[in-house]
């Protein structure tokens, strides 16, 4: 990539993907049906594997009875989803309501589109004709994808808010507001690739991988990618805008039938959507790993890149269901600073940073020179650190002197200042409880005293609840 701005778009504008678009029409739909129904079946395998995995984790047996060893388990349960009964709200806005599962899941197929299956040369023939393995490119194949990506989470929104319940629309809002905060991040781990290939366009972002993987050349741009991913599908840990445990539901509380598994498969398909996107970017896409390609040469072409793409993928939809399993739903607070004061300042530094390393190579500095200045830079930005966080380790002593000044004191505890009783913390003392005077024993009562039946003194009534009125007092 040229460091003068106006030489770069005219690289990008003149990328060879002359490959693409010369299909007959036929073949434009045999390869659309290829990707439809490969998002279908590793959908339908993901939710048996998912339900497999956690249930290995957690000393379960899993689903077991439909097929062999459970695996028409999923497809069960979609067919259960379309017979059951579809119900609308009372005070739903019908039109929206029905239109948002469609806008939620028809974006999520368009999205692996431009996703390559395999090299850019006419490499497999399908039906005597020869042509590349992936449907379509762009110039602007990932700022596609992007957008795409975007529309879906309108879906969500829209259902939340025509559902005309309180539940619902707080799950769209936490939707809007996760995608408003992990799509930035996002974008700028997308800008550090797009500044090491030169390019936006998938294909030649697989190509410009052929001598090392980016997940090595850019590992912070990988990780980001990998949590902002998790968030942008809307999965555990990260699941905020369906939790059932303080929203019912989320979005999809008053769905059902067949809308609802719209809902489950967009969920599904953005997932395999965001892990395809992560084997192009940073895992070589088709290629297949090092040992490998160095002793098969014929690895890389035919239809055995589709099998190392395919593998890949499933290795990522193992870690989504790995974190599933593992942690617990993070709070929607910790949610937000995740993305706001940690993502987003971290993306945007390595950014600076790649785009420094990659202008002083356009000035053909050499790697000394590149690691001495990136290495001075860390050092200032560790050095400033250190003094903040020097004048801070002094704020944060005197402020600690203060308070064990006032623990010296004895400190007065209210239990009930909060509005219900609370015990209490190490240092504080009860105050005195207030107690009741202690009655008066009673005195045994000889038989035929006063006081009693057999005596001249009245007898005790029910009311009489400690004997006083009865003794006279």
């Amino acid at each position: 990539m040229t460091a003068n701005p106006a030489l770069a778009l005219e690289h990008l504008a003149l990328e060879d993907l002359s490959m693409f678009g010369r299909d007959p029409w036929w073949l434009i739909v045999v390869k659309a049906v290829f990707c439809f129904a490969f998002l279908m079946v590793t959908v339908l395998f993901s939710i048996v594997w998912e339900r497999k995995v956690v249930a290995w984790m957690q000393r379960r047996i899993g689903p077991n009875r439909h097929g062999p060893w459970g695996l028409l388990q999923s497809l069960a349960d979609g067919v259960k989803l379309m017979l059951k009964e579809d119900l609308v709200v009372r005070r739903a806005d019908k039109a929206v309501y029905v239109l948002a599962p469609v806008v939620a899941a028809i974006p999520a197929f368009m999205a692996f589109a431009v996703i390559p299956f395999g090299p850019a040369g006419n490499e497999v023939s399908i039906f005597g004709q020869r042509t590349t393995m992936q449907l379509t490119d762009l110039p602007i194949a990932m700022l596609y994808i992007l957008a795409v990506a975007s529309v879906g989470i309108y879906g969500i929104v829209l259902a939340g808010w025509s559902s005309g319940s309180t539940y619902p629309l707080l799950g769209g809002l936490r939707a809007c507001a996760q995608m408003i905060s992990y799509e930035i991040a996002m974008g700028a781990a997308f800008a550090s690739v797009f500044l090491y290939s030169g390019s936006m366009s998938t294909s030649a972002i697989v190509e410009a991988q052929a001598d090392r993987w980016y997940v090595v050349l850019l590992p912070v741009s990988f990780l980001i990618y990998v949590v902002t991913m998790v968030g942008e599908v809307n999965r555990a840990p990260f699941d905020m805008p369906e939790s059932e445990g303080d929203l019912v539901g989320g979005f999809n509380t008053e769905y059902s039938s067949i809308k609802f598994a719209m809902f489950m498969l967009a969920e599904y398909i953005n997932m395999v959507t965001v892990a395809a996107v992560s084997v192009t970017l940073f895992l070589g896409g088709w290629r297949v790993p090092y040992p490998v390609s160095a002793v098969w040469e014929g690895a890389n072409h035919g239809w055995w890149p589709l099998l190392w793409f395919t593998l890949k993928l499933q290795l990522l939809l193992f870690f989504f269901i790995w974190l599933r399993g593992t942690l617990p739903r993070v709070r929607y607070d910790q949610l937000m600073k995740l993305g706001w004061k940690v993502l987003i300042p971290v993306s945007v530094v390595w950014l600076m940073l790649v785009a420094t390393v990659r202008a002083l190579r356009n000035e053909n500095y050499d790697f000394q020179q590149i690691v001495l200045y990136v290495g001075g830079a860390v050092l200032a930005v560790l050095l400033l650190s250190f003094v903040a966080d020097l004048f801070r380790g002094r704020q944060e002593k005197a402020e600690e002197a203060e308070e064990a000044a006032a623990k010296r004191k004895p400190a007065e505890f209210d239990p009930m200042a909060g509005g219900f009783p609370v015990p209490p913390l190490p240092g504080q003392t009860l105050p005195p409880v207030p107690r009741r005077r202690p009655r008066r024993e009673r005195e045994l009562i000889a038989s035929g005293g006063p006081g009693s039946d057999s005596g001249g003194g009245h007898p005790r009534t029910p009311g009489d609840s400690d004997g006083k009125e009865a003794d006279g007092v």
